[in-house]
Protein backbone atom coordinates (compact mmCIF):
# COMPACT_ATOMS: atom_id res chain seq x y z
CA UNK A 1 0.00 0.00 0.00
CA UNK A 2 2.91 2.38 0.63
CA UNK A 3 3.97 2.01 -3.00
CA UNK A 4 0.55 3.20 -4.17
CA UNK A 5 0.70 6.16 -1.78
CA UNK A 6 4.22 6.98 -2.93
CA UNK A 7 3.18 6.96 -6.59
CA UNK A 8 0.21 9.17 -5.75
CA UNK A 9 2.55 11.49 -3.84
CA UNK A 10 4.73 11.88 -6.91
CA UNK A 11 1.95 12.49 -9.43
CA UNK A 12 -0.65 14.18 -7.18
CA UNK A 13 0.94 15.12 -3.84
CA UNK A 14 -2.32 16.07 -2.04
CA UNK A 15 -3.85 12.71 -2.97
CA UNK A 16 -0.90 10.84 -1.45
CA UNK A 17 -1.23 12.82 1.78
CA UNK A 18 -5.02 12.34 1.80
CA UNK A 19 -4.63 8.57 1.50
CA UNK A 20 -2.21 8.62 4.44
CA UNK A 21 -3.82 11.05 6.91
CA UNK A 22 -7.23 12.08 5.55
CA UNK A 23 -8.45 15.68 5.68
CA UNK A 24 -6.16 16.76 8.50
CA UNK A 25 -3.86 19.75 8.78
CA UNK A 26 -1.12 17.93 6.84
CA UNK A 27 -3.44 17.65 3.83
CA UNK A 28 -4.12 21.40 3.80
CA UNK A 29 -0.43 22.22 4.26
CA UNK A 30 0.30 20.02 1.28
CA UNK A 31 -2.35 21.79 -0.83
CA UNK A 32 -0.68 25.14 -0.09
CA UNK A 33 2.82 23.80 -0.76
CA UNK A 34 1.68 22.26 -4.04
CA UNK A 35 0.14 25.57 -5.09
CA UNK A 36 3.42 27.35 -4.32
CA UNK A 37 5.38 24.79 -6.29
CA UNK A 38 5.03 21.20 -7.38
CA UNK A 39 8.37 20.07 -5.90
CA UNK A 40 7.69 21.31 -2.33
CA UNK A 41 4.36 19.45 -2.46
CA UNK A 42 6.09 16.24 -3.49
CA UNK A 43 8.75 16.55 -0.79
CA UNK A 44 6.14 17.16 1.90
CA UNK A 45 3.96 14.28 0.70
CA UNK A 46 6.83 11.79 0.68
CA UNK A 47 7.91 13.00 4.13
CA UNK A 48 4.38 12.52 5.52
CA UNK A 49 4.12 9.02 4.03
CA UNK A 50 7.44 7.91 5.49
CA UNK A 51 6.83 9.61 8.83
CA UNK A 52 3.57 7.80 9.60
Amino acid sequence: MDLVRLLCAIFLPPLGVFLQVGLGIDFWINIVLTLFGYIPGIIHAVWIIYKK
